[in-house]
């Protein structure tokens, strides 16, 4: 678990869990328009160049990016084991912020709120990404799952991809 550090425009991921909160909060300042980021970060074509670790291909089954929409992603490992992940959209607002629902499939029943905002700072974007868990356990559970590296991962991946797209 990291402390919250600096995450002007030079692209740091901050990555905070803090004792006996149900949230983890995850930051990061991209070099792109916050037009262009939210673009990117939600439209599905994008979404499976940049979501997941590297070794992982990602497949967008359903992304219905609107409040009431579904979303479902399946990642795929080298050997061909699928790994998938669902929700509900409960509210986007274009450029400003996404809330949805978030629960992988292979524990079932432990579902989180996650939102995601976008504003504009110092010539880039910075996203904010807090999701909250229905304990601290569940909270633990995804810490220790690896979730932290493969959220770095992926925000490495979105960064690249807004690069090409810039």
């Amino acid at each position: 678990m990291n402390a919250p550090r600096n995450d002007t425009i030079t692209g740091e991921t901050t990555f905070t869990v803090e004792p006996n909160k149900q949230e983890i909060v995850m930051s990061r300042v991209f070099a792109a328009p916050r037009d262009l980021v939210f673009r990117v970060a939600t439209d599905p074509e994008h979404v499976a160049e940049w979501w997941g670790p590297r070794e992982l291909t990602t497949r967008i089954d359903k992304a219905d990016v609107r409040r009431g929409g579904e979303w479902r992603y399946v990642q795929v490992d080298p050997q061909g084991n699928e790994f998938a992940f669902h929700g509900v959209y409960h509210d986007v607002v274009p450029s400003e912020r996404v809330v949805q629902t978030f629960e992988f499939e292979g524990v079932p029943g432990h579902v989180l709120l996650e939102t995601v905002t976008f504003e504009e700072v110092d010539g880039g974007t910075r996203i904010v990404d807090t999701s909250v868990f229905q304990s601290i356990e569940d909270r633990d559970g995804m810490v220790s799952s690896g979730m932290e590296s493969g959220a770095r991962e992926s925000y490495e991946r979105l960064a690249e991809l807004l690069a090409k797209e810039s």
